[in-house]
């Protein structure tokens, strides 16, 4: 069922609805259950890309490490004694779709705090950033990646109306980490070469609900478009969209390069359309989040020049229910170790890693960066 969501101002409205014809999910349903509140219900459940969420939102069964008994079952968090399948030593990791870079940069971070910690990460292949804020503030999730102007919406409760005057309380940052960079792909027989050919175009927003569809929603309206048939998927069902005929843009919002674009790319002549010049600065005018980026000439096969376009930021998020012992030793063992890392490692430091940062820091955070 297709469901399009209004667009008010800079804010966009998530429908609850929605939510019951999505998949059957086990951590939605317990996101569900446990936030009780509407507002979370319909986050939870409309959870998308958020960024780099891709097309896992209703895949967790694409975990990565022993679920076991307590596979679901968050660890180490103050007044839950809970059932954690190894006796409090197994942390739940909430990440985004296989389609982008969340996924797979999060089971790189599994594998550090795993070498040089006794705990272990259950990496769960989610939404990424709206959903992933419903999984922290139920306490399913003990992290999460998210963006950073998700995660001010949602600890202001603003921005987006699911949080708007419901602000999560209990949400709280690592580190920030790359720029989640705008990507607007196309294919070259479409003709679309600037933003002001999306008119009257049929564009992939992202998931609904996600922060991809917040982000490409700002930006059409930023530069005037209005006039086009809104879609709604992950990254890698966008691409086969792509591949289809079935729409003539998507937006991506992820560290470049992105898998899903990577694999378009190697079967489809491929177009990035640039958010340059006057463009950019409107987009930058109508919300603070945006900061200018470029994707290099030769990160897409057969887009041999640079690309201008713009960028959030990702982010490592917890919740205030996570000890501060917890925080720290697992902060420590990322940012000791960015040497260990393979995906985005021109960006991930401990020098960086309150670059951007929108949210209260967690205590155990605090102590790791200010030591």
């Amino acid at each position: 069922m297709y469901v399009r969501c209004g667009l008010f101002g800079t804010s966009i409205s998530v429908c609850p609805r929605f939510v019951y014809s999505m998949s059957p999910n086990r951590t939605r349903r317990e996101v569900l259950a446990l936030t009780g509140a509407a507002g979370i219900a319909a986050l939870a459940g409309c959870g998308g890309d958020g960024g780099d969420g891709g097309d896992g939102g209703d895949t967790p069964a694409e975990t990565e490490g022993d679920g076991g008994d307590g596979g679901d079952t968050p660890a180490e968090t103050e007044g839950d004694g809970g059932d954690g399948g190894d006796g409090g030593t197994q942390l739940s990791w909430h990440a985004g779709g296989t389609g982008g870079t969340y996924f797979p940069l999060s089971n790189e971070f599994k594998t550090v705090v795993e070498d040089n910690t006794d705990y272990s990460l259950n990496v769960q292949s989610t939404g990424a950033s709206v959903e992933n804020v419903g999984s922290l503030a139920s306490g399913d999730a003990d992290f999460a990646l998210i963006q950073n102007d998700i995660a001010y919406f949602a600890k202001n409760g603003t921005g987006i109306d699911t949080f708007q005057d419901n602000a999560i309380d209990n949400l709280m940052g690592v580190a920030t980490l790359y720029p989640e960079t705008i990507t607007v792909v196309t294919l070259e027989d479409t003709g679309i070469t600037e933003l002001s050919d999306l008119s009257g175009a049929t564009i992939n927003t992202g998931d609904l609900g996600s922060g991809t569809q917040v982000n490409a929603l700002q930006i059409l309206e930023a530069v005037g478009i209005s006039d086009f048939e809104e879609q709604n998927a992950g990254f890698s069902q966008a691409a086969d969209q792509l591949r289809n005929g079935d729409i003539d843009a998507a937006f991506v919002v992820g560290g470049w390069p992105v898998g899903a674009i990577e694999d378009l790319a190697s079967t489809n002549d491929v177009a990035i359309v640039p958010i340059e010049g006057d463009n950019r600065e409107a987009v930058k005018d109508a919300a603070s989040w945006f900061a200018d980026d470029t994707i290099p000439g030769g990160t897409y096969s057969g887009v041999d020049s640079d690309v201008d376009t713009v960028a959030v930021q990702a982010m490592i998020a917890t919740h205030s229910g996570v000890s501060e012992d917890v925080v720290e030793t697992v902060t420590s063992a990322i940012f000791d170790n960015t040497g260990d890392l393979t995906i985005k490692t021109d960006f991930i430091s401990a020098d960086s890693a309150q670059d951007g940062m929108s949210i209260e820091l967690h205590p155990g955070a605090a102590a790791y960066f200010d030591a």
